[in-house]
């Protein structure tokens, strides 16, 4: 069983930036990529906001560039998932698909994934290729020239949905309310747009598909419309659409930890005001698993580096830091 000073667990803005910091600390870091290796930037299109891009970068392109700054200053990355951690006692224990390690402080960064509405369906049909993706990014190139819709109100619903228009012939941006939440920067672009329109006051209660042949001789059950209900009248309705894009949210990725760290009532792991310390010595917790409030590239990047600089002092008061 291999043992490490330090082990991140993820490989988001904020893992990458804790390995940079942690191996510019000589504290020889392993990190673990788990199921999404570069987290959510890997789905997102045009990143505008991050400093030190003036024309912009694309999200993989961004994540790219952090594996490979961590790697050039030592930094261990291994393909691996943990399934289990043992945080009973120190060191800690972390099993993965393919081995297990040990280590003396633990740096999560296991972010957060995409919600789904819950109406069985929609999981269901993105697993098996019926037409509904939480991905505009790794999806948007199958439906050129075709009808879709973005279910959701925020930033990431309307950059969805305008990123979306570069291939689809008409997005229909469907929201439970008649106000938006997202950035008034993300509505003026999204409002200009000739091919968004806008469904107000509707939730989506089923997804009606029909069967359709493939290549191959097989059948798919494919999306062919949205049942709808207004939330005011509660009227009934349907919307052709070849295709439909969840953004309505995330949950963070906190089930290895569940009974071993305290969580707010969303999931979210709790940390000590202006640190990354958790309640457990030793373990800290960086980005979107810990930050339900901004939620961006850069602060998930400075907790991460605040995250490094926790660990190194914390190791140092262990006399484990050489």
């Amino acid at each position: 069983m291999a043992h490490f000073k330090v082990i991140i667990i993820g490989t988001g803005p904020a893992g990458y930036t804790a390995a940079i910091y942690a191996s510019r600390a000589n504290l020889a870091p392993l990190v673990l990529e788990g199921a999404q290796p570069g987290g959510q930037l890997t789905i997102t299109t045009e990143v505008e906001n991050f400093p030190g891009f003036r024309d912009g970068i694309q999200g993989p392109a961004l994540m790219d560039e952090m594996r490979a700054q961590a790697e050039r200053f030592g930094t261990v990355i291994r393909p691996e998932t943990v399934i289990r951690a043992g945080l009973s006692r120190r060191p800690y224990t972390l099993v993965t698909d393919q081995d297990e390690y040990t280590c003396d402080a633990l740096i999560i960064a296991t972010g957060a994934s995409a919600k789904w509405m819950g109406i069985q369906r929609d999981e269901e049909l993105s697993r098996t290729g019926g037409g509904v993706s939480a991905c505009a990014t790794c999806d948007g190139f199958f439906f050129r020239g075709k009808e879709i819709a973005v279910v959701g109100g925020g930033d990431t619903a309307l950059e969805e949905a305008t990123f979306l228009t570069k291939f689809a012939s008409k997005v229909t941006l469907v929201h439970r309310r008649d106000k938006l939440r997202a950035s008034k920067a993300m509505q003026e672009r999204a409002m200009k747009n000739e091919k968004i329109k806008f469904l107000w006051n509707a939730v989506v209660t089923d997804l009606p598909t029909e069967a359709q042949a493939l290549p191959t001789g097989e059948t798919v059950q494919k999306l062919r419309a949205l049942k709808l209900r207004d939330t005011v009248t509660g009227a009934e309705s349907e919307l052709p659409v070849q295709g439909l894009f969840v953004a309505i949210g995330h949950q963070p990725n906190t089930g290895l930890f569940k009974n071993q760290l305290p969580m707010d009532e969303s999931g979210y792991l709790t940390v000590e005001p202006g640190s990354t310390r958790t309640p457990q010595p030793g373990v800290f917790a960086c980005g979107d698993v810990q930050d339900h409030l901004y939620r961006q590239a850069i602060t998930a990047a400075g907790s991460g580096c605040m995250a490094a600089i926790d660990a190194e002092r914390w190791l140092a008061e262990q006399g484990l830091a050489e």
